[in-house]
């Protein structure tokens, strides 16, 4: 059975005719076409009488318009077709007048081609048969008109077999041939027109491919700030919890050394101890110490001293002591990240926030003043000289800090 319509080898469409078959593959490149015996549908809506060529048309259609009759006349379009017909096809009639597609077998025949121009492309290095095929389906045009059919059809199963057409077609005069430069010319403008097609195909490729990392690079950096943002979060409700269990394991402490206190003072049968009457001691020892031939004190140790007696001041404000820990840790980190920063290195001493947070509580300016820093301008302000500042003394003092704030057991004792 002869086909009834052609098939693009390289996407599946099925094209009713040759004409159809030449469009589509200016359009997508594609040249390898075959004969088939499906039939290209021909679905036409009752409603608006728009003709459908697949099923996959008529769907469309009807999801836009709603019309969902259509009448199949697939059958009433179909016409036999071959390939091998010429691009312009000739009526090829009998001397008595009839057809010459008649039952009958015709002898079949090498066609009549221009020979000059057959000789010119085979001096190019065209094989004969494949000259030949090229000038007798570009109508005997131009040397031009060949090479570029040759160059659409090159990947044809049947590029390199001689054309054979019924003995009695009659061939059209030979084409004037072109001279040597001419030749050398016309070679030379196809092989460039052929460059320049390249060269923009190249271009347009690499506009594809940059697209493509552009959007590959955004997709990579929005997936890596999720997943910065998603870390963050996850180390914030981890500290929370930290600090939330620090708190709790701070307080029961705290309520056991009560419990114990008043255990023992229970069991000497002494009354229930007064924690105002407690805190005159603190002086008491701290004046035998001061009486004791021991080593002076080093710096670290005298912060150390200095935070342990901060939190004993003011224990029953557990927050209250590591809030001023905290502000105290942050001066001491401005001033080792940005030492030359004047306003890292001076307090204003009436500052409200200050005084809430450190001013207040006894021996948080003490600290500072280990640290380096000195009172001036008539005791108004805390300022820490650029050149007085020592590193290992605020690297000590952050270490301290970071003890005291991560430290349950810091000061309870």
């Amino acid at each position: 059975m002869s086909g009834v319509s052609l098939k693009c080898g390289d996407c599946g469409a099925l094209l009713k005719s040759v004409e159809e078959a030449q469009e589509h593959a200016e359009i997508t490149s594609h040249s390898n076409f075959a004969e088939s015996t499906e039939a290209v549908l021909n679905l036409v809506c009752s409603t608006c009488s728009k003709p459908c060529r697949s099923k996959t048309e008529s769907d469309l259609h009807t999801k836009r318009t709603g019309h969902t009759e259509f009448v199949d006349k697939t059958m009433e379009t179909v016409k036999p077709i071959s390939l091998e017909a010429p691009k312009a096809a000739m009526e090829i009639d009998n001397p008595d007048g009839s057809s010459g597609s008649g039952d009958t077998a015709e002898e079949m025949i090498v066609p009549d081609v221009d020979k000059n121009i057959l000789e010119e492309l085979e001096g190019m290095g065209f094989p004969k048969a494949r000259a030949t095929r090229a000038l007798h389906y570009s109508g005997n045009a131009s040397l031009e008109a060949a090479v570029n059919w040759v160059v659409e059809h090159e990947n044809d199963p049947d590029i390199d077999e001689m054309p054979k057409v019924p003995a009695n077609t009659n061939a059209g005069p030979p084409k004037p041939a072109l001279t040597p430069e001419e030749v050398k010319i016309k070679a030379q403008e196809l092989r460039e027109r052929a460059r320049k097609k390249k060269e923009e195909e190249e271009k347009r490729m690499e506009r594809e491919r940059e697209k493509e990392r552009i959007r590959i690079g955004k997709e990579l950096l929005e997936a890596k700030r999720i997943e910065e943002d998603n870390e963050r979060k996850r180390i914030i409700l981890l500290r929370k919890a930290e600090k939330e269990e620090e708190r709790r394991a701070r307080e029961k402490i705290r309520q056991k050394v009560e419990e114990d206190k008043a255990e023992r003072r229970r069991k000497l049968g002494l009354p229930a101890e007064d924690p105002a009457a407690a805190k005159p001691s603190v002086p008491v020892v701290e004046e035998k110490k001061s009486s004791l031939p021991i080593r002076p004190a080093t710096k670290t140790e005298q912060m150390r001293e200095c935070l342990r007696s901060l939190k004993q001041a003011h224990k029953e404000d557990d927050a209250k002591v590591k809030r001023a820990f905290q502000t105290l840790l942050t001066y001491m980190g401005n001033v080792a990240k940005n030492p030359d920063e004047e306003k890292f290195r001076k307090i204003r001493l009436t500052n409200q926030t200050f005084q809430e947070r450190v001013g207040s509580l006894r021996g948080g300016i003490e600290f500072m003043e280990l640290c380096g820093f000195e009172k001036m301008e008539g005791g108004e302000f805390l300022f820490l000289p650029r050149d007085k500042i020592d590193s290992a003394v605020i690297n000590s003092a952050g270490t301290e800090l970071n003890s005291a704030i991560n430290n349950p057991f810091f000061g309870v004792l």
